[in-house]
């Protein structure tokens, strides 16, 4: 049986530190909302846990809670945003990368892909990456799709880019070595019932994800 993975995606944690944008509220959860994620996952191998965008709250909140519990989990801050009000700056990338974290790219701004010209495509898809790579210390061969959209020219584009991986917003399972990772976004009003379903009926829909490609819908 081919293994598979339950990518779960994470955005910001506790008090925003910076006005959010139309909508972003509902992907933003409590810290005690993410303990209990935390707690849900610990024993569960197959749960791979990621963080879009940058927020301050992945080095404040986020890093410390994994750490003490030996988790690791892979991170895509946006890179023009580094060092605003209430995002990463460098430092704090650093500070993840060091502690074991995985870092990839979620573009340079929150840009539908889909809808790029070849100039910004080279700004999102190859100078983002290099400039988290550089400031990691490694490569940045992994990417997160900004609001999970995407076509089949942004996935060839991003071969061409040289991805390694790519997570999208689909929802379910993913099977555990393939290119194009299905997540399931967490949510404002996620309780334990709403985790059960996700890790244990996401496990058992493993392989549902190739049916979904190509159909993200405009955001």
């Amino acid at each position: 049986m081919r293994a598979v993975t339950v990518n779960l995606a994470l955005h910001g944690i506790g008090r925003p530190a910076r006005q959010l944008d139309p909508g972003e509220d509902e992907r933003w959860v409590t810290v005690e909302q993410f303990e209990q994620v935390l707690e849900a996952i610990q024993d569960k191998a197959h749960v791979h846990l990621t963080f879009d965008d940058g927020n301050e709250s992945d080095v404040e909140i986020a890093l410390p809670r994994l750490v003490d519990r030996g988790l690791t989990a892979e991170f895509f801050p946006l890179a023009g945003r580094l060092g605003q009000r209430g995002y990463l700056d460098r430092a704090g990338l650093r500070e993840l990368a060091r502690a074991g974290m995985e870092i990839g790219s979620h573009g340079w701004e929150p840009r539908d892909w889909r809808r790029l010209d070849d100039r910004h495509a080279r700004r999102e898809l190859t100078d983002a990456p290099k400039l988290l790579g550089d400031l990691c210390g490694r490569p940045v061969r992994r990417y997160s799709l900004p609001f999970g959209a995407y076509d089949k020219k942004v996935l060839t584009r991003l071969k061409q880019a040289g991805a390694t991986r790519v997570y999208s917003s689909d929802g379910g399972a993913a099977s555990q070595d393939g290119w194009l990772q299905a997540r399931t976004e967490l949510s404002h009003d996620l309780d334990d019932d709403w985790l059960d379903d996700v890790l244990v009926a996401g496990h058992r829909r493993a392989g549902n994800w190739v049916s979904r490609v190509f159909r993200r819908p405009v955001r």
